[in-house]
């Protein structure tokens, strides 16, 4: 028994000399018997909370909110081990190449695409392709992630020659690339304006499958690098292939197209895309900057181009209603000025859809705050009567004589022979037919309720008769101003029964209807004088003419450059060089350059022969 005790003893002390070097020996306590199973020690400090989710997980080294937060004190609280975190990046790499599939792969990298870690991905892609599955097997990338290694290296600088080459390499893993492969390749040609190796890149994309066809980001990609190098018919030839594929045209190269077709004078392609467009649904809400809406008309009136100057005030319109809807409203206008070339337009092409169109928008910007400038009445009723639609002509009179011709503020506003002249020349294009309709319908609406009864209607079917060389219906029409329309003739109408009497020859007529007005207290104006001085021209009598100069310049009027030329003319026909020195003295005294008569003496001297016939 005593030899028994021996060997335990001993045995217990090599254990414990082996298996637990630092632990001292302790005598055996005579108490009772203790509990020899281990236990922990206690300790005075709490557990601490989980990592709070809104600051980021201390799980992770790269995290979303804090993505460089890599502290000591997170280091010790997470639970990857301490070896992993304490790796150089590359290692961390290749351990993650080695632990994920292709979906877990495929999230990695949209974590790094946000972090914009396009070396990492890049990385961790070559190293995934060369690691093994749980199976044992080389992992196999399928094209969405091939694409994702595609991007990397476009981000990274990588030349389209390089991506084309990795493209290539798709073979390798059984793998066909589909159009965003080849969207990538094209985005670095758009970097490099390689303009010709895009377009046979494209080509390739139409004769391949049907999973690499090129689609709306392709075309957009092409489009706008071919604008960047100013090839606008190559440019032009691949918008209309997107639009026939039935793809959305981007904003940007819309705008590309349009500034392009403006600057270089292919008003007739622009035109033509805008049509295309139209027809689409996808593609009729394309709209150009504002800015560029009212370069495109400018550009468009000049080559009188109505229906793109349609186009450009349908463009403005657009505008205009986004902003009212928005809040808070942008209130856009289109400008009066531009407005009025509008209507010059219409009438010069003989548009009434843009007549319509552009008072509809001046309308619109107007938004009822005042009316319309008298220029731009003007200019709807030159479009109107250049039309031939009198009845609206004289409908835009009545208009611009309820906003200006109570109390008349410029006597000029309403002159048959400068601003209605246009109004004038409709009326008397048909002769006394058009005449008698237009004073047969003022005649009607003086009878209407409410009435319009106009002296300045009157005063252009006055002077159109005069233009056509009828008197009688001059004088006739002059007549019922008084008597048939209650109305009391203005300085026009005595202007316009001149001008009847003068072109006929009947100076002595035009000269009583000049001291009629005298005496009745109406003033003339300059045109007045300049009539009676034409009239005397017309019998031959420059110092007659010269005599009304005279009476015109005490008046307080100055003599115009045509007048002057015209007594000029008369007296070197007449050889009367005491009446053209007068004339010299008049031009010198308003400093008014009497130009020379040399080209028109030339159709005088003249010397008509039959011997080279």
């Amino acid at each position: 028994m005593a030899s028994q005790m021996s060997i335990l003893i001993r045995t217990r002390a090599l254990l414990r000399n082996t298996t637990y070097p630092n632990l001292k020996s302790a005598s055996i306590s005579t108490s009772s018997v203790l509990s020899q199973e281990p236990q922990l020690a206690e300790s005075t400090q709490p557990s601490p909370l989980p990592p709070n989710p809104a600051t980021g997980s201390p799980l992770y080294n790269e995290n979303w909110r804090n993505p460089v937060q890599n502290s000591a004190t997170e280091a010790t609280q997470s639970l990857v081990p301490l070896d992993f975190l304490k790796h150089s990046p590359n290692s961390r790499i290749i351990a993650m190449s080695q632990m994920v599939d292709g979906q877990a792969l495929m999230n990695v990298f949209a974590d790094l695409m946000t972090s914009q870690k396009w070396s990492d991905m890049k990385q961790l892609f070559e190293l995934w392709v060369r690691s093994l599955d749980k199976n044992g097997k080389p992992n196999k990338p399928d094209v969405g992630l091939y694409n994702h290694y595609l991007r990397a290296n476009l981000m990274m600088g990588g030349t389209a020659a390089d991506l084309l080459d990795l493209v290539a390499q798709m073979e390798e893993f059984a793998i066909l690339p589909n159009t965003a492969s080849f969207n990538l390749v094209l985005k670095a040609m758009y970097q490099a304006k390689e303009t010709k190796a895009a377009e046979k890149l494209l080509q390739r994309m139409l004769q391949t499958g049907k999973e690499s066809l090129p689609d709306d980001e392709s075309y957009a990609l092409l489009i706008g690098m071919l604008f960047l190098t100013e090839q606008i018919d190559a440019a032009l030839k691949y918008i209309d292939m997107t639009l026939k594929s039935g793809y959305m045209l981007n904003m940007r190269e819309f705008s590309d197209c349009v500034r392009s077709c403006v600057n270089k004078g292919r008003l007739d392609a622009l035109l033509s895309i805008i049509e295309k467009c139209k027809t689409m649904d996808q593609n009729k809400a394309l709209c150009p900057p504002w800015n560029l809406c009212n370069f495109i008309a400018e550009v468009a009136m000049q080559e009188d181009n109505s229906k793109l100057v349609f186009y450009s005030l349908e463009f403005m319109a657009r505008w205009i209603a986004r902003g009212e809807i928005a809040r808070p409203p942008v209130l856009l206008s289109a400008d009066e000025g531009l407005v009025v070339s509008v209507l010059g337009t219409a009438a010069r092409t003989y548009n009434q859809t843009l007549l319509d169109a552009s008072w509809a928008i001046l309308i619109r910007s107007l938004r009822k705050q005042r009316s319309p400038n008298p220029e731009t009445f003007l200019g709807k009723i030159y479009a109107h009567a250049s039309l031939g639609d009198l009845q609206r002509a004289f409908s835009t009179l009545r208009e611009f004589e309820t906003a200006y011709g109570n109390p008349i503020e410029d006597v000029e506003l309403f002159s048959p022979f400068t601003s209605l002249y246009p109004l004038v020349m409709a009326c008397c294009k048909n002769g006394f037919e058009t005449l008698d309709s237009v004073y047969f319908q003022l005649e009607n609406l003086s009878r209407a309720d409410p009435p319009y009864k106009s002296v300045a209607a009157l005063n252009c079917v006055i002077l159109g008769c005069a233009n056509i060389w009828d008197l009688d219906r001059a004088y006739q029409t002059f007549e019922a101003i008084g008597a048939s329309f209650g109305l009391t003739p203005d300085i026009h109408s005595y202007n316009a029964l001149m001008y009847a009497f003068g072109k006929l020859k009947k100076t002595f007529e035009a000269s009583r209807v000049f001291e009629h007005l005298v005496t009745l207290g109406v003033k003339p104006n300059a045109m007045s004088y300049s009539l009676l001085v034409d009239a005397h021209l017309i019998n031959q009598d420059q110092k007659a003419a010269l005599s009304i100069i005279d009476d015109m310049i005490t008046a307080g009027f100055v003599p115009s450059r045509e007048t002057l030329k015209k007594v000029r003319r008369r007296c070197m026909r007449e050889m009367d060089d005491e009446s053209d020195d007068r004339v010299e003295a008049f031009a010198k005294k308003f400093m008014i350059r009497m130009a020379t008569e040399k080209r028109r003496n030339m159709l005088f001297s003249l010397q008509y022969s039959t011997n080279y016939a």
